[in-house]
């Protein structure tokens, strides 16, 4: 569709540039060229004005749903709105131009400045020290499971299970496979929460670690966690806190001071950097202060003339995960998210997200069913089941809300859950944006009592319809077309 408008706007002669003239011999500058790459007719490309073009790619931006144009309430994700001013920070050339290569004595900048966002993500986690080699939260994961294991084979056991309840990211169990381990999956009590009678039958001597949500994926916290930890700790097991969900912890709980023994966070979630389009991430691993010597080298540390170095000589080390120091343009985003919010900046984050996903949730419960009840923290997670019954699916709701220039939140995630819509308005949104998801929610509600035909069929005011999506995941058709002549 885009292709045949620019073709049908333009018309022979126009033009968007004027070039300047070439100022080699046009026989040389062929000669360049080996003759089997050369065209042998232009290619055929839209004769357009600088305008026309211009407001055609304004007219496929605006195409994109983002954070920008409209509510993203995607429950675990995050999609909240993040500081511009961040983004101006982390491509200063100073930054952004930094050579990986470069020795530390020219770097001095740079590594001060991961060397205190360590200290600051330690601090906010009430743990001991920090790596922010990985590139992403599953990476994180995989770091820690790591570190876990070299220090279980310290101590001449490597163990050999992880325990994940059934509530979890499916990244916790892949990333413990990854590492070797056997998966041990344990289910929810009726609250939603982990079961502890079923944590008890699966700990054993041979548990290395609990990876453990908290708040987990249904938007509610582990309030027993104190026990959960005596429990792990017991066995010599350790515990794990998948930080994805920090956004409802920052400034009023340290997951250290809960009995957590590592936690990896998505900076790129929590922490300011733009979330989704294919990245880049980081996830950064804290860990307590038995854990410190394996994490990946190199560390930063001071030398004694006051500078700041690179430190390979870690023999328990991991070593290396990642190529050079991490996805540094996101750790300047994150330092400048901490810095400009502070302490109490911090925890007003965490109250305003958690406000508004319980304002929300009062909002919108009574038209749908609600597996496990609040309050919850910054997510929800409702079931469509009663939807369902009249023939409209979870899947029929997210796609009508499009209609109404709403993103859909999460669907079908966590599995515990049938018909799931997992929620997050995120802390960065405000009243009234929340009630107009409420009110969009709630108007669908209706319609898939009153029409369920026409919320089946969604959506209908989009560029393109419903789609096969089996197919269109199998059979991708990328390729460009350009139109009859």
């Amino acid at each position: 569709m885009a292709e045949k408008i620019i073709y049908e706007l333009g018309s022979p002669g126009r033009q968007s540039v004027d070039l300047p003239p070439l100022d080699v011999p046009s026989e040389d500058a062929g000669a360049m060229i080996p003759a089997g790459t050369r065209r042998v007719k232009p290619p055929m490309l839209p004769e357009i004005d600088e305008l026309e073009l211009i407001r055609h790619f304004v007219r496929l931006s605006v195409l994109n749903h983002h954070v920008e144009k409209g509510f993203y309430p995607l429950g675990s994700c995050t999609m909240k709105a993040n500081p511009p001013v961040n983004e101006v920070l982390a491509a200063l050339p100073g930054f952004a131009l930094a050579h990986p290569w470069w020795p530390a004595r020219l770097a001095q900048g740079s590594l001060r400045l991961m060397a205190e966002l360590e200290a600051m993500l330690a601090e906010i986690c009430g743990l001991s020290a920090t790596t922010l080699q990985p590139a992403a939260g599953a990476h994180g994961e995989l770091t820690g499971l790591m570190v876990v294991r070299a220090y279980h084979e310290s101590h001449g056991n490597p163990r050999k299970r992880v325990i994940v309840p059934d509530s979890a990211h499916g990244t916790n169990p892949a990333s413990a496979s990854l590492v070797g381990y056997e998966i041990v999956e344990i289910k929810s009590d009726g609250d939603g929460l982990v079961d502890l009678a079923a944590l008890e039958r699966a700990l054993d001597e041979d548990t290395a670690v609990f990876m453990l949500t908290n708040p987990n994926t249904l938007g509610l916290f582990e309030r027993r966690i104190c026990q959960i930890q005596q429990m792990v700790h017991a066995k010599g097991a350790l515990l794990y806190m998948d930080g994805a969900n920090m956004n409802a912890l920052l400034g009023i709980v340290r997951p250290g001071d809960t009995g957590f023994d590592l936690v990896h966070l998505n900076l790129h979630k929590t922490f300011s950097t733009p979330h989704g389009g294919g990245g880049p991430g980081a996830g950064p691993l804290v860990v307590a202060e038995k854990l410190a010597p394996f994490l990946p080298v190199p560390r930063i540390v001071q030398a004694e003339d006051g500078s700041l170095r690179w430190d390979y000589d870690r023999p328990q080390s991991i070593g290396k995960v990642m190529t050079w120091w991490g996805n540094f343009g996101v750790l300047v985003r994150a330092y400048a998210y901490i810095r400009s919010r502070g302490a109490r900046g911090l925890a007003q984050v965490s109250e305003a997200a958690i406000l508004n996903a319980n304002y929300l949730l009062a909002l919108v419960q009574d038209r749908f069913d609600l597996p496990y009840p609040g309050p919850c923290m910054h997510e929800f997670v409702l079931s469509g089941d009663r939807q369902k019954k009249r023939g409209v699916r979870t899947l029929d709701m997210a796609k009508r809300l499009l209609d109404k220039g709403m993103h859909a939140p999460t669907i079908y995630f966590p599995l515990i859950v049938s018909e799931a819509m997992m929620i997050e308005p995120t802390e960065t949104e405000s009243r009234e944006s929340v009630e107009e998801f409420a009110r969009a929610l709630l108007e669908v509600a209706d319609e898939a009592e009153e029409n369920p035909e026409f919320v089946h069929a969604a959506p209908h005011s989009t560029p393109v319809g419903r789609l096969d999506e089996t197919r269109a995941a199998r059979q991708p058709d990328l390729a460009f077309k350009r139109p009859k002549t």
